[in-house]
């Protein structure tokens, strides 16, 4: 295994068990993530890189502009159990506002090197994760990450939102959603340098609409 790869590797099973320590979900009625547009800009094609660490693309001499983060969660039913085998994937802009489709600029690696959409597959215990950059606004939109979570016999598209965003109490897509989910999708980052130094960590778990 290369250094690199090893790197990533190692930074990204960190992230499992810091997933694994947190206080575990309650196993009772949860309120659904509120389903939410896909928005103009998913990808046409996806990248040839296209894993869940965004921040490093393959290839690339240097990794993406802009602070990391970590974003882990799971996904559960509305009892709060684990939800095995789910595609879980984002996408959002880059550090200066541009999507990897062609109406946010054109198509190809994006300038800050920025992978711009990843994928993965939530774990046994319902776990997913994801190292990609804190998610910065652009015209019209407060920072967001986009979400499509998928599995046998549901599909969810729903955002990510950084709490205390200034911009939030005005972006006209999150304050479409009922004030009682609207807390679900709006996430606080932290500092955690146990992960990876001068990064960030938040914890995103997806409710689905449905009982196990």
């Amino acid at each position: 295994m290369s250094r690199p790869l090893a790197r990533r590797t190692a930074l990204l099973s960190a992230g499992t068990a810091l997933l694994a320590a947190s206080p575990a979900v309650r196993a009772a009625a949860l309120i659904p993530t509120p389903e939410q547009t896909l928005g103009p800009f998913y990808p046409p094609e996806l990248p040839l890189d296209h894993d869940n660490d965004l921040v490093q693309v393959t290839g690339a001499a240097t990794q993406a502009i802009g602070q990391i983060v970590h974003v882990f969660g799971r996904v559960l039913d509305l009892n709060g159990q684990p939800i095995a085998g789910a595609k879980v994937e984002i996408w959002q802009c880059d550090a200066n506002g541009r999507y990897l489709h062609p109406r946010s600029g054109g198509m190809g690696p994006l300038p800050s090197g920025f992978q711009g959409y990843g994928q993965t597959a939530s774990a046994a215990d319902g776990a997913y994760r994801f190292r990609t950059i804190k998610p910065v606004s652009y015209p019209g939109r407060t920072p967001h990450i986009h979400f499509a979570i998928s599995g046998e016999g549901f599909e969810l598209v729903t955002q990510m939102y950084v709490a205390g965003e200034p911009q939030n109490e005005r972006d006209g897509v999150l304050k479409r959603i009922d004030p009682a989910a609207r807390a679900g999708v709006i996430v606080a980052l932290s500092s955690d340098d146990s992960i990876e130094s001068g990064a960030l960590r938040g914890q995103f778990d997806i409710v689905i609409g449905r009982n196990a």
